[in-house]
């Protein structure tokens, strides 16, 4: 049994956001398995605040494009991915639909990708003759549309572009801006003998919860082993590597005080950031403005083994200006975190490279 201080953390040292800093990008990405490649740049983009947050301001935006652009990072399902762990995931490609949810939605995306073979053929003939390309410049010759009651109705050939890298056959091989550049897997991912898939998963389980340092057994299956935290429902894995850690004692100094993006592993399960930490997390960009109580974009905000509170902040480029638009504490801060958070912001900013200016709320 854990405490609920004993759970946080642990998942707060296996985040790389406790003790000191990181001082490598692929390493900090490697040791979280993935980093999520989402577009918003509302302050920056998510993946590379999910970097400052553990490398610091020594961390250039430019080493990430880097590692892409040579390979040693590859875009996988909008995330980056270390290219030798493309093997854990090419054997399940190969078994494609059968981990792609329930058998009758696994029958259901055979049997598109069968009616739209053409369409599927026209588009490896085109990367092969020409690739990369971007999405504009591939033939869309589906004859079965694509029916959905979310973002991707209609999206006939975005749709199948996406299951042909679930199946292995094309990937992204680079970006021009936000624009990704198609072209075969087989140009793209290293020519790597593929895990057998339970041994893969097992394998990507064990890395998942080594980075988590905590998680639920449906997240992680039967990696570490099994505890439970005071307080809360059910079972839980925890790594066992991380359960030496707890005899060490927790001060000041290893805790940090961090600004993470909404999108950072520590917060993204909001379930789990509500069990663990007792933080309630909404991203309010899908929200109408006048039911916004944080911002477009908050950022939560890291005190040592606890989420604190947010702060609404956007970037304005145009203006070369950081505008924060508001700090929202969860209880009461005292003068040292407000202080501490304040240096964070100026931090932000001077990374950034722009002028913070405190702003009247508002805005999106």
């Amino acid at each position: 049994m854990l405490s609920a201080a004993e759970a946080r953390r642990v998942a707060v040292r296996a985040q790389l956001l406790a003790g000191p800093r990181a001082t490598d990008a692929l390493d900090v990405v490697r040791h979280l398995t993935s980093l999520q490649l989402d577009p918003t740049a509302y302050v920056a983009r998510s993946a590379d605040l999910v970097l400052w947050g553990r490398l610091g301001s020594s961390y250039d935006p430019g080493d990430l494009r880097d590692l892409l652009e040579t390979g040693q990072l590859v875009e996988l399902r909008m995330h980056a991915v270390p290219a030798e762990d493309l093997r854990l995931h090419t054997a399940e490609m190969a078994a494609w639909p059968a981990a792609a949810g329930t058998e009758a939605e696994a029958e259901h995306l055979a049997g598109w990708v069968a009616a739209n073979d053409g369409c599927r053929r026209d588009v490896l003939a085109a990367l092969r003759a020409d690739g990369p390309l971007p999405t504009a410049d591939l033939p869309d010759t589906c004859v079965k549309p694509w029916r959905s009651t979310g973002w991707t109705g209609g999206r006939n050939l975005q749709r199948l572009l996406d299951l042909l890298v679930q199946r292995g056959e094309v990937a992204v091989a680079g970006r021009e801006g936000r624009v990704p550049l198609w072209d075969l897997a087989s140009r793209v991912y290293p020519d790597d003998e593929p895990v057998p898939l339970d041994e893969a998963r097992a394998e990507r389980g064990r890395r998942l919860l080594a980075a988590r340092g905590i998680a639920r057994p449906r997240d992680v299956g039967e990696a570490g082993v099994e505890t439970r935290v005071d307080g809360v429902r059910g079972r839980w894995r925890v790594d066992g590597s991380h359960l030496a850690h707890l005899a060490r004692p927790w001060d000041d100094e290893e805790g940090r005080v961090v600004l993470l993006s909404p999108l950072d592993h520590l917060v993204l399960d909001r379930r789990r950031t509500s069990e663990l930490f007792a933080f309630e997390y909404v991203l309010e960009m899908y929200k109408p403005v006048a039911q916004r109580r944080h911002g477009y974009w908050a950022l939560p905000v890291l005190a040592g083994d606890r989420l604190v509170g947010q702060v609404d902040v956007e970037r304005v480029v145009d203006a070369g200006e950081l505008h924060v638009r508001g700090v929202h504490p969860d209880g009461v801060w005292s003068s040292a975190l407000r202080a501490a958070v304040d240096a964070q912001l100026e931090e932000l900013a001077a990374w950034l490279g722009v002028a913070r200016e405190d702003v009247a709320p508002g805005g999106r």
